[in-house]
């Protein structure tokens, strides 16, 4: 599969099936994605994958608060407010979302379902999260986004895929008890990895992207 192809065939899977990925495989998809580049080499990626019994643990612990309605705390702090356009992509997305996994769009219930099923991490069998030491500036979070999406290109390319996720992270207090994550790292993003369950009725959702002449302008080009 070339990058493009990838890119192409790459979406968020928002339902796993239970099957494994393995050791090996994490492994050559974690090695591929290290060719990210970053600000003079820096590097600032840590990383912990959590899969099996671990992973089981951390989604039973997001499932209890979430249905204690304790709020996310994430290490990142998630945007108070969109620009109107984005709001208005994000909203349109959602609703789509909705109608697409059958679920009635004037209903809290399908957005509960949704949000239990995000802090279940989509039963993925096993989650990547990102990690930099809070010392760093936005500058590596840009590096970081990098990573995220080597990570996913390559997920792709062994025939994983993946969801890239706030709701992966928005308990960070039990993620780092339960991997060790020592208290100068933030966690910032979380990607879910695993096959896809065939039987998702949301797989026939694709989000929609913005036409080029509205996202890019190209200047002086032959």
């Amino acid at each position: 599969m070339d990058v493009t192809e990838a890119l192409h065939a790459r979406r968020c899977v928002r339902a796993f099936k239970p099957d494994p990925v393995s050791r090996q495989t994490v492994t050559e998809i974690l090695e591929a994605a290290a060719r990210t580049p970053s600000w003079a080499d820096t590097q600032p990626w840590q990383l912990y994958v959590a899969g099996g019994e671990t992973l089981e643990r951390l989604r039973m612990a997001f499932l209890e608060r979430t249905h204690r309605k304790v709020p996310g705390t994430p290490d990142l702090p998630t945007p108070k407010e969109w620009p109107p356009a984005l709001k208005q992509r994000t909203a349109e997305m959602s609703a789509a979302r909705i109608v697409a996994d059958k679920g009635p769009p004037d209903n809290d219930a399908p957005r509960m379902s949704f949000l239990e099923n995000n802090r279940r991490f989509f039963g993925a069998p096993a989650v990547v999260y990102l990690c930099m030491d809070r010392s760093l500036t936005p500058w590596s979070i840009f590096d970081m986004g990098a990573m995220a999406q080597s990570i996913m290109l390559a997920a792709q390319d062994q025939g994983v895929d993946s969801a890239p996720a706030v709701n992966l992270v928005v308990y960070p207090d039990l993620i780092r008890a339960e991997l060790g994550i020592p208290d100068e790292l933030m966690i910032l993003m979380g990607v879910a990895l695993g096959y896809r369950d065939p039987d998702d009725p949301g797989l026939s959702f694709r989000s929609p992207r913005r036409p080029l002449e509205e996202s890019a302008t190209l200047i002086d080009l032959v």
